[in-house]
């Protein structure tokens, strides 16, 4: 099974109108013959202005988060529809920052996967244990629940992607080996066959999450069940041209 690259920024809580406009003007064509997909994920605030700045370039615009309700009483939310309103084709779902800092839930990322998926929008599904989790020895375990939990309810997986973001690796500057990479993602890739079935789960894309840069990546994209890269800091730079051309 031949799976297409997809190389995916999240620029978090940076970046205005004006520099991101700037970014992704001196990106475009550094990265208009790459070999994988392409896509910024902004904040809400900058989707509009971000999409008239990728109009005509290969790179898509994603959001950092979506909402499960079509409207409603939920102050600082965002939903499918207003999301797609704006073209928006990637949102990023359950990234440990967010479950960190904002108490989401793998019931949560449920309900948020299913509703990007109802309405067209491929949801990042991020995924991934704490330094003490693995040096405690639970890794499999932490996956196994936000895998099944997470993905309850899902009709066809291969509309999903999957980030594997190690938290002890997501921004420290700490990044998994390419072999602590590879295992820990063909172990999600078996998962996925257990909860699905082999075939889809070898349709799956799977990201690494954990710190991947300009220095790094083609290792890790080297690696058979890596098939791409959630990029936070890197994303921000002309560095996050280099990973998106990894291959050349």
């Amino acid at each position: 099974m031949i799976r297409k690259p997809f190389i995916a920024g999240n620029w978090k809580m940076n970046m205005t109108a004006e520099s991101g406009a700037k970014l992704i003007k001196e990106l475009a064509p550094l990265v208009a013959n790459a070999n994988c997909d392409v896509a910024l994920c902004v904040p809400a605030i900058l989707i509009p202005a971000m999409t008239e700045a990728a109009k005509g370039t290969n790179i898509a615009i994603g959001a950092e988060n979506v909402h499960w309700a079509e409207s409603g009483a939920y102050t600082g939310e965002i939903s499918c529809a207003q999301l797609k309103e704006y073209g928006v084709k990637y949102a990023i779902i359950g990234h440990s920052e967010r479950r960190q800092y904002f108490g989401e839930t793998d019931e949560g990322v449920n309900k948020r996967t299913l509703a990007a998926l109802a309405n067209g929008i491929t949801p990042i599904v991020c995924v991934g244990e704490t330094l003490a989790e693995r040096e405690g020895g639970v890794t499999e375990k932490v996956l196994d629940k936000q895998l099944a939990d997470g993905l309850k309810g899902v009709e066809d997986v291969a509309k999903v992607v999957i980030a594997y973001e190690p938290v002890w690796a997501s921004g420290t500057g700490r990044t998994a080996t390419d072999a602590q990479a590879q295992e820990t993602i063909a172990y999600i890739r078996k998962k996925i066959g257990q909860l699905f079935c082999p075939k889809c789960a070898e349709k799956v894309i799977i990201q690494y999450g954990g710190s991947m840069n300009a220095g790094n990546c083609k290792g890790l994209m080297a690696q058979p069940d890596i098939d791409g890269g959630l990029i936070g800091g890197a994303s921000l730079k002309l560095d996050f041209a280099t990973i998106v051309n990894f291959d050349k």
